[in-house]
């Protein structure tokens, strides 16, 4: 699994002309499924984008954490996040899960998050959305499952 965090000062997703999820201040998470993702992915995740420090302090040091700056969080799934460009022109997602999973792990990631008492908006799983993103920095981050320690610091 993996998750592009993108720190905002406002993003919103529409689908067709309607909002269908925003927030001010926080985290605008792009999120992919792998095939081979299972529900600790989804935990491991959410608890990593939730207490990652990547907001500035008093001194613009990264020092504070979604959870410590009280940021919103909005979360677009994103199976291009599975890219394959390795061969010829033309990205390859075999790596990405098949949709009915996928949209379970999304939803399962969504919901560890809310566990987390922070305000989580979404897109809508599948759907063609457009996006508004109002970049904090730039500050984007990737974080991916399989790239875990063997036994979790977090």
């Amino acid at each position: 699994m993996k998750a592009l965090l993108q720190r905002v000062n406002k993003a919103s997703v529409s689908i067709d002309g309607e909002v269908v999820g925003a927030i001010d201040r926080g985290l605008l998470i792009f999120l992919g499924v792998a095939q081979d993702d299972q529900d600790s992915d989804a935990s491991y995740l959410a608890e990593r984008t939730v207490n990652l420090r990547i907001f500035s302090d008093e001194e613009g040091k990264f020092n504070l954490s979604a959870l410590e700056t009280s940021a919103s969080l909005l979360v677009v799934s994103q199976f291009t996040l599975l890219a394959d460009t390795r061969k010829g022109r033309r990205p390859s997602f075999t790596d990405a899960a098949p949709p009915q999973k996928a949209k379970a792990l999304f939803e399962q990631f969504v919901e560890f998050l809310r566990t987390s008492g922070l305000k989580v908006e979404t897109g809508r799983f599948g759907e063609h959305m457009h996006v508004e993103i109002h970049n904090d920095g730039p500050v984007t981050i990737m974080l991916d499952s399989k790239a875990k320690p063997a036994e979790s610091c977090i």
